[in-house]
């Protein structure tokens, strides 16, 4: 009950904040359209752990400046590669291991690579994540172990910091 809660405030939030109308009438609507959502989903058995995960808690909104930082840079590299009048393109498939533990995880981690310009999650097998990258530079390691450990630390909810 408490995730259908946390699914009914998120939502009536992200209503508001799209809105921009706070006449009586208005919130009004937004509550009972966003009530009516929630009560589809528990019809459904939507709410669920994966389905509105509360437990990432602030530990996705401390990882999420960290991705969009890399993905700017991804798409600055991305740019170079296209612009350069050589085409320097060198398209690699390669697999990486995945140490989440979660198929939430797993997804938040290969979602991750996806979003980055230059790399795309094309199969997810167990703990392995098959990465096709745009160049050989794009998929040196260093930046897929940094992503998986903060990914890690997203679903574990461990105390330390990164």
């Amino acid at each position: 009950m408490l995730r259908a809660f946390g699914l009914g405030a998120i939502l009536f939030i992200f209503w508001l904040l799209l809105s921009g109308h706070y006449t009586p009438l208005l919130i009004g609507l937004g509550l009972g359209s966003c009530g009516l959502v929630v009560y589809l989903a528990m019809r459904m058995d939507l709410i669920d752990h994966e389905g509105v995960p509360l437990q990432l808690g602030g530990r996705f909104w401390l990882y999420f400046p960290w991705l969009m930082k890399e993905i700017f840079i991804a798409n600055v590299s991305v740019a170079r590669v296209i612009l350069n009048p050589k085409l320097p393109i060198s398209p690699i498939v390669t697999n990486f291991r995945a140490s989440q533990e979660s198929d939430l995880g797993k997804t938040i981690y290969a979602n991750s690579v996806t979003l980055t310009p230059g790399t795309i999650t094309t199969s997810i097998q167990g703990q392995d994540l098959e990465i096709h990258a745009l160049t050989r530079k794009d998929i040196d390691g260093r930046e897929e172990d940094e992503m998986d450990h903060r990914v890690s630390w997203v679903e574990s909810g461990s105390g330390r910091r990164l």
